[in-house]
């Protein structure tokens, strides 16, 4: 017997806000999550009186009103903005591409003179029609900028040389001849004040919630509890993978607590060298501008998919993406199951796109999205 209007697996964001808007239109939901805490990759630790993010870097920013409004409504957002740097053999590069990386490179001083050493090199390269991602950046912004801050991360990034990679992973690189070092073009931007947990434990307050709970461990009995599913796991697996298995690339964490105020004085440093393991370094205090007498900083190493990993980047490359329409197909003929998330729509979402499509999956529902 159906228990549930709902039954939701999985409790990140489209998870969690599905259910917020099934809950506040009066429906009854389950939301269960195979790991050992709610808010799927948002999760923070909390370490030494940091929040620790602990499946990675997550920096809110959208030009969406009334998505910034709605999570503001959860929680009040700080005024953190994303200014990354990249680490190339000891030298530090401001990113994005600016004024900055370009006075760093070539002593530059005006947008005229960046633009004319990239045009320069682009004009040596000569490259008009790119037929991999190492031709396709240099056509893009020249062989210096590719070679010194794109080459070696992209490469352990992906795992595969440039030169195997398909053009279109880099439809275009951001350039900007201003002295800005702000990552984002959108309007807003911050990290919610105590962390993201904040807005899990309030979208969920009223909603019942299981965790180590794994949907697929009983899948008959969780199937007949409720009329409807939402499903933010892998489509395949949902599909018993039929069609074969979409492909996957990992991250794997090193998270250490050090004894000091400040490691690197940002919170997020990238390392372009491909003979350096990790890509990146996040000292997570920095996200809240933390003064605490200990510092807790996370290396990132980019891996292969392997079994029992977490699923963090779908590779849409032509043959996966080709595969997962045939699960789409599927899915469209489940009317019963919503798939939604990262891995439900086999597609990287940033936050804010997550929760235009869990508002649009409820809209569709009849649930009032305001």
């Amino acid at each position: 017997m159906s228990v549930f209007d709902y039954l939701i697996v999985g409790s990140g964001l489209f998870g969690a806000i599905f259910a917020y808007k099934a809950q506040q239109a009066g429906k009854k939901c389950l939301v269960i999550d195979k790991r050992p805490h709610l808010g799927g990759n948002i999760y923070c630790e909390n370490v030494e009186g940091i929040n620790v993010h602990k499946y990675g870097a997550h920096i809110f920013h959208t030009s969406n009103k009334k998505v910034w409004d709605f999570v503001n409504n959860i929680t009040p957002f700080n005024r953190f903005i994303n200014s990354p740097l990249a680490n190339y053999r000891g030298c530090l590069y401001n990113l994005p591409f600016n004024m900055n990386t370009f006075y760093k490179l070539w002593g530059v001083k005006t947008p005229e003179e960046a633009k004319q050493m990239i045009n320069l090199q682009r004009k040596i390269a000569g490259i008009s029609n790119p037929k991999n991602l190492e031709e396709q950046a240099i056509s893009l912004v020249g062989k210096e900028i590719y070679e010194i801050l794109i080459k070696g991360y992209t490469e352990k990034q992906w795992g595969r040389k440039c030169t195997e990679l398909p053009a279109f992973i880099i439809k275009r690189l951001p350039v900007r001849f201003t002295f800005d070092n702000n990552y984002f073009n959108d309007d807003y931007q911050g990290i919610p004040i105590g962390g993201y947990n904040k807005i899990i434990d309030i979208l969920l307050e009223n909603t019942e919630t299981k965790i180590e709970t794994d949907f697929f461990a009983d899948r008959k009995y969780w199937e007949q509890c409720a009329n409807n599913i939402v499903f933010t796991g892998k489509i395949d697996e949902y599909f018993n993978y039929q069609f074969g298995k979409l492909e996957y690339r990992t991250v794997k964490f090193e998270t250490i607590t050090i004894d000091c105020d400040n490691y690197q004085g940002n919170a997020v440093v990238n390392y372009t060298d491909l003979n350096v393991p990790y890509t990146r370094i996040i000292e997570h205090k920095h996200f809240e501008f933390g003064n605490q007498s200990k510092t807790v900083i996370s290396r990132e190493f980019p891996s292969e998919w392997m079994e029992g990993a977490e699923s963090f980047y779908p590779l849409n490359d032509e043959k996966n993406n080709s595969l997962y329409t045939k699960y789409r197909e599927m899915a469209d003929n489940h009317n019963s199951v919503i798939f939604g998330g990262r891995l439900g729509d086999y597609q990287y979402y940033d936050m804010h796109q997550v929760i235009e499509k869990a508002f649009a999956k409820a809209e569709e529902q009849g649930f009032d999205i305001l």
